[in-house]
């Protein structure tokens, strides 16, 4: 075990280096100096704006962004892409804002739109459209590792999760400032006055996976399972730490301790889950009181059936079955929990993470290494703990939280992070590519009063996310930076699952744009249902229309995933995803020729085309190209396809479409 652990040890040690190769030589001599000081490691360092680079003969740069990337480019003898087309551009735009393709109409009007303001137009209208937050919400869904099961073995549905992720998607849309955001799901339920909304939001804490140990969730280590789940996505998606390595012995590489990591836990003590019902109190009182006397019934004739002849227990397990059944219809439900100071559990360091083994008591407080300059320590009686943690989190002093945000929004722009491990800005992680352009977004961040709107202006506006990602890569740049963290041009990507199933329903013409309201369950094969542990779990929306809503609502369930999803990388939801992974594997292609939802909508793709592009093959195959790519086809790519329409049926045709590269792709 100990030459394993060496062995882990020195792999992050390895990394860590690697990453220090895009720094220059004074900042390499610094990073080092920095790594054998924890006070001087970057990442605890408070957030100063930096001065702009100067940048001789500079004609590139648009905004400050520019100059903080040029100078890099400079400094490495590298130089910056040439712009990408308006048709690229567009393209790469609404899928990065909306997660859905251009229409030929809106193409058409950027590219006819030759005001100096074109560019920006085109920004402010997807940020003002209701589909940025279905795909910037996803976003943080994945990041918080939302799911509407429990996952282990029963995986029981979280009755109203939905809930939750219409909150997000609103807030998103809204542009709520997110230290609010944060503040409301870290402590919603604190809030005076709570609204409904508060309540939803505290759901946040609700996600992880929970282990029922037969129906008993009270049981000392289903607790503690509870509470580690909850005190570990704390420090992933908004500390950017990896606490959780803290929480059996002190952390190998990070100046965080035992001590630290329980002294975290300790503001989650008190939390209890509570179901909060949407009806009047009446209505909730008979409800309850009808519910409670099905499970006295239920457990009376359980206790009686284990003392009954084999012969008489086929009509008890009957009635139970029967009873079982006749539950009253769910209330509208919130998932949510509250603070019960009479079941509050202590709080004690635990030897090697293990619950019987408890050492000493501890207080409420952030890690030592942070709390030293931003001071909270808290008595264990406070009423209010988690608000207190939301503050001390989106104080603009401290070094974390904003730093963490906005490196999400910039990988999510360009692919790579600044910091390339976005839930880990520790010593086991990446080492910013651009640290002062790092700092100087989050400070944007925190003058803007936490609003991303104007963070993805900035970003979308500036040169460096207008270069081509077509540019060939010449020697220099293979040799100095062939990952291309420096950013010498843009980097080419791969549709996300959401991305692939929403643009082949857009382009069918049969995407139904509804937003909000209770998760979709689609058909999926009846063996997979069969591996449940209650199939009666996945009862497929009846309304078949719902079937071809937009991909974030559908059902999150830990344990059966839609294969269509899976195939293209949709994350587990067991973990934070900071960072999902584009794989490429012949399951895809297969999915895309032969599965049931391709098949299904190359027909309706078909029939689309045949109602819009009267007059032969021709019109056909341009408003196909005009639909799935965004641009009308090249000479040579219309004879292949007149070729492939001489032999195949057009359903074929469309088929062909969903599989283009350019159609999987944004450059």
């Amino acid at each position: 075990m100990n030459r394993l652990l060496h062995f882990a040890v020195l792999q992050a040690s390895l990394a860590a280096a690697i990453s220090l190769i895009a720094l220059t030589g004074s900042e390499m001599r610094g990073e080092v100096e920095r790594m054998r000081d924890p006070d001087k490691f970057w990442v605890f360092q408070a957030i100063e704006r930096p001065k702009t680079p100067k940048v001789r003969n500079d004609s590139w740069s648009r905004n400050e962004v520019d100059r903080f990337v040029l100078s890099k480019l400079k400094a490495n003898h590298l130089k910056p892409s040439e712009e990408a087309s308006k048709a690229d551009f567009i393209r790469r735009a609404t899928f990065d804002l909306l997660g859905l393709p251009p229409t030929p109409k809106e193409v058409k009007a950027f590219l006819q739109d030759d005001s100096e303001d074109a560019y920006e137009n085109l920004v402010d209208r997807l940020l003002d459209s209701p589909n940025y937050g279905e795909k910037w919400g996803q976003h943080w869904l994945d990041v918080i590792r939302y799911s509407e099961s429990e996952g282990f073995e029963y995986d029981r549905h979280l009755p109203g999760a939905w809930r939750f992720r219409d909150y997000v998607i609103r807030s998103f849309n809204e542009d709520k400032p997110f230290d609010q955001f944060i503040r409301e799901q870290l402590a919603g339920d604190e809030i005076e006055d709570a609204s409904e909304d508060d309540y939803v939001a505290a759901g946040f804490h609700r996600f992880g996976p929970v282990r029922r140990n037969a129906g008993n969730p009270d049981i000392a280590l289903s607790r503690n399972e509870v509470l580690t789940e909850r005190t570990d996505i704390i420090g992933t998606a908004l500390m950017g730490l990896t606490l959780s390595c803290a929480r059996c012995h002190d952390h190998r590489l990070d100046p965080l301790s035992q001590e630290d990591y329980y002294s975290l836990q300790a503001f989650v003590s008190a939390t209890q889950e509570k179901n909060r019902f949407i009806a009047p109190q009446e209505t909730i009182d008979a409800w309850q009181a009808e519910t409670d006397r099905i499970k006295e019934e239920i457990k009376a004739l359980e206790e009686d059936r284990r003392n009954l002849p084999i012969e008489e227990k086929e009509a008890v397990e009957k009635k139970i079955k029967e009873l079982k059944n006749s539950f009253p219809e769910a209330l509208p439900t919130i998932i949510s929990i509250e603070n019960d100071p009479e079941k509050r559990t202590p709080i004690h360091v635990l030897k090697r993470g293990i619950w019987e083994r408890k050492g000493d008591l501890v207080e409420m407080r952030p890690p030592e290494i942070l709390n030293r300059a931003l001071p909270l320590v808290l008595p264990q009686e406070q009423p209010k703990p988690r608000t207190a943690l939301a503050d001390w989190l989106v104080d603009s002093r401290n070094p974390l939280t904003a730093r963490v945000l906005v490196n999400r929004v910039w990988q999510y722009h360009f692919g790579n992070g600044i910091v390339n491990t976005p839930n880990d800005f520790g010593y086991y992680g990446d080492r910013p590519s651009h640290p002062k352009l790092l700092d100087y977004l989050a400070s944007e961040l925190l003058e803007s009063g936490w609003r991303l709107k104007p963070l993805h202006r900035t970003i979308m506006l500036s040169s460096a996310y207008r270069q081509s990602s077509s540019t060939p890569m010449s020697e220099l740049a293979l040799e100095i930076d062939p990952e291309n963290r420096l950013l010498w041009k843009f980097n080419r990507r791969r549709l996300q699952a959401e991305e692939v199933r929403d643009a082949i329903l857009a382009v069918s013409g049969i995407l139904n744009s509804e937003m909000f309201g209770e998760s979709v369950i689609t058909p999926v094969e009846e063996g997979m249902v069969q591996l449940l542990y209650d199939p009666d779990q996945w009862k497929i929306t009846e309304d078949e229309r719902q079937h071809y809503r937009r991909s974030v609502y559908l059902i999150a369930k830990r344990n059966l995933r839609i294969p269509f999803m899976e195939t293209f990388d949709q994350p587990t939801l067991q973990n934070s995803c900071g960072r999902r992974e584009s794989s490429t594997h012949a399951p895809q292609a297969l999915e895309l020729l032969n599965g049931d939802l391709a098949n299904e909508l190359a027909e309706k793709f078909s029939k689309r085309l045949l109602a819009e592009a009267s007059g032969g093959r021709q019109n056909q195959i341009d408003r196909a190209w005009q639909l799935a790519i965004g641009r009308k086809p090249s000479s040579r790519e219309s004879d292949l396809a007149k070729e492939f329409l001489q032999e195949q049926p057009l359903r074929e045709f469309a088929l062909a479409m969903f599989n283009l590269n350019e159609f999987l792709y944004v450059r």
